[in-house]
């Protein structure tokens, strides 16, 4: 859905411990997944703090600058990724940042490829959590906070901690106004250490208030130097409710800013104001089916394929499906129906047609069967003499039912059905067999 970007300050406010908090609290709707990326210049502390050193130091951004001067960003991203979801499923994935700073210059032209790379994994359903830690926002790596949808400055609610932010606060309100998506970008996630209180922080700095973490160094100790994430009492704990709350207040602010950076959609319809769009070339131009809403757009987003190369090119191994068979009508229900009767009465065998000589043989059959010995009475029937039903669609000599002598439906093989069976004289006392 969005990109986010965690950026810290001096006095170490927390941004990585807030960042791993939103990455374990992140909403996730079915099918989606969040990745937290580390992209700290004065490196990552993940995979010493959190992870414990369980991980080796073999992954992480630093492989990234080679494979972008080799064209192989976007492959080599998948391969460098490590899986924290509590249940092994995939859904939140950590990218390692940097194990030595002095790495940092040779990425110097990576972070806009790089950005662009994790914008394009928003289709395949993937939201990108950035840590910019102290100085992520400033500098060659500044390009990460411009691009993102919404930047959340982690600071403690105390004297110290809010001089300290103020000179940084008004460089990159200023920053993102020249040179990124607007200054509306910008959102404030307090840690509540000090005695000012949320609306107070908020006022003196004129920026949103998207969560107000408290000050559990037990529960965030968990996250900064390591322990047991799956356990219930740090996932019902007040830190990590805060941070739920906390990726609402994001993704609300997102929806907002897109809706406000997207143009208004004009009217097209006969009748309405606005002018139509230029007309697309002949190979792109939709079938004709009345006017429809120009779509709304991102500034960020991609250009997407026209309507009609979807329609003659359909999706890969998905072959088109045949139309489903109309239901059966009803007798008399539609002008078709006589037609289809008539035909299948052509098909009928010849004793059917002539019911006057058939149902002589068939009361002969009845009267003489009281007459055996262990016989069953008129009323029951026996595998090899089965009473006649009704005709008609449902019943045994109509269309849909199999005769009682033994032949079968129409919807047997035609190779499978009996020549037809005609009436024989039947002498007093013989009892007709069934063939």
């Amino acid at each position: 859905m969005a990109v986010i970007a965690v950026v810290g300050g001096p006095g170490a406010p927390g941004a990585t411990t807030t960042a791993l908090a939103l990455l374990l609290a992140w909403p996730l709707q079915p099918g989606r997944k969040v990745l937290l990326v580390e992209c700290d210049p004065d490196g990552g502390a993940v995979l010493a703090g959190a992870l414990e050193g369980r991980v080796e130091a073999v992954y992480g951004l630093r492989n990234l600058a080679v494979a972008d001067r080799r064209g192989l960003l976007a492959q080599t991203l998948w391969e460098q990724l490590i899986d924290l979801s509590p249940d092994g499923r995939a859904e939140r994935l950590l990218l390692p940042g940097l194990t030595d700073p002095t790495q940092a210059p040779g990425l110097a032209y990576t972070w806009e490829p790089l950005v662009e790379t994790l914008h394009a994994l928003e289709p395949q359903g993937y939201d990108v959590i950035l840590d910019l830690g102290r100085s992520g926002a400033t500098g060659p790596s500044a390009v990460l906070a411009r691009r993102a949808d919404v930047v959340a400055v982690t600071l403690r609610t105390t004297l110290r901690g809010l001089s300290s932010a103020r000179p940084r606060l008004a460089a990159l309100r200023e920053d993102l106004a020249n040179s990124g998506g607007g200054a509306d970008a910008l959102g404030l996630l307090l840690v509540a250490e000090g005695p000012y209180s949320a609306s107070e922080v908020s006022r003196e700095f004129g920026l949103p208030t998207l969560g107000l973490l408290p000050h559990a160094p037990r529960t965030a100790r968990v996250l900064s130097d390591g322990g047991d994430t799956a356990d219930r009492r740090f996932i019902r704990s007040e830190l990590m409710r805060t941070a739920r709350s906390a990726a609402d207040q994001i993704e609300l602010l997102t929806r907002r800013r897109r809706q406000r950076l997207a143009p208004a959609a004009q009217p097209l319809t006969p009748g309405g104001s606005g002018a139509p769009p230029a007309p697309l070339p002949l190979e792109h131009q939709p079938p004709a089916a009345g006017w429809r809403p120009a779509p709304e757009t991102h500034p960020l987003s991609y250009p997407q394929q026209p309507a009609a190369a979807y329609a003659q090119a359909p999706l890969a191994g998905l072959a088109p499906q045949p139309a489903a068979p109309a239901p059966f009508p009803a007798q008399g229900a539609q002008p078709g129906y006589q037609y289809t009767q008539a035909i299948q009465q052509a098909q009928q065998p010849q004793y059917a047609q002539q019911p006057q000589q058939a149902q002589p043989v068939r009361q002969a059959q009845q009267s003489q069967q009281p007459a055996q010995a262990g016989h069953p009475g008129p009323g029951h029937e026996s595998p090899g003499h089965e009473s006649p039903g009704p005709d008609g669609p449902d019943g045994p000599d109509g269309p849909d039912g199999p005769d009682r002598i033994g032949r079968p439906g129409p919807q047997q093989p035609q190779a499978l059905r009996p020549g037809p069976v005609r009436p024989q004289q039947v002498a007093y006392g013989e009892v007709l067999r069934a063939r």
